[in-house]
């Protein structure tokens, strides 16, 4: 488990998580190999959350006067 984790954009990511499918979706695709690939696409998809997650934190909203500010919509859980 000492492994340091790589760090990815959202799209290699995304890129990452479409070639992991296509594994999956292999009709000869041992049953080992199938369960490591599909752990390996839950992490990434796990990634590919908090990056999202980071990104709208991060917009912004032009106001009524031209000013910019955090964007919120309103949810109430974060």
């Amino acid at each position: 488990m000492g492994k340091k984790q790589e760090t990815y954009s959202l799209e290699e990511n995304f890129s990452r998580l479409e070639e992991t499918m296509e594994r999956l979706e292999q009709e000869d695709l041992p049953l080992e190999e199938a369960f490591r690939a599909y752990s390996e696409g839950m992490a990434i998809l796990k990634q590919c959350n908090d990056q999202i997650d980071r990104v709208e934190k991060q917009v912004l909203k032009l106001n009524e006067d031209g000013q910019l500010e955090e964007f919120e919509d309103g949810s109430t859980g974060v």
